[in-house]
């Protein structure tokens, strides 16, 4: 896993972050084994005590397991992971609309917008204009 940190947020929250990403992406798939806290350490570049905070809040949040003797674990409970992907998908959603209504789009508008977006295609390079 490609691990990159930005000032302004303390490390073992992007650490958090950047793991319930992989596992909505499915990289970590449920019940798929963790490495362990020196490994993971190790390949992000951190203390072992910042991976083992980051690790203990997904434990509190229910996504990852300890199992005594085979190590840490992502939840076998998909119903979760699945609830964590409409969490996220929703804060982006609520995000992308909170600012185009900043700049003075209705709903109606913003929906149009999306659409044609979506009809375009993402390509931005050339530009086009998405509003209605």
């Amino acid at each position: 896993m490609k691990w990159r940190f930005e000032n302004g947020q303390p490390i073992y929250l992007q650490i958090v972050s950047q793991m319930k990403m992989a596992m909505i992406r499915g990289q970590y798939s449920p019940g798929s084994r963790i490495p362990s806290v020196r490994d993971l350490a190790v390949e992000a570049g951190v203390n072992p005590n910042t991976v083992q905070r980051a690790l203990s809040i997904l434990e509190s949040e229910q996504l990852i397991v300890t199992q005594r003797t085979s190590g840490k674990s992502v939840t076998e409970d998909a119903e979760r992971i699945l609830a964590l992907r409409s969490s996220y998908c929703h804060e982006i959603v609520h995000d992308c609309i909170t600012r185009l209504e900043a700049i003075g789009l209705t709903q109606d508008e913003i929906a149009e917008s999306i659409a044609t977006y979506i009809r375009k295609g993402k390509d931005t390079s050339n530009e086009q204009n998405y509003l209605p």
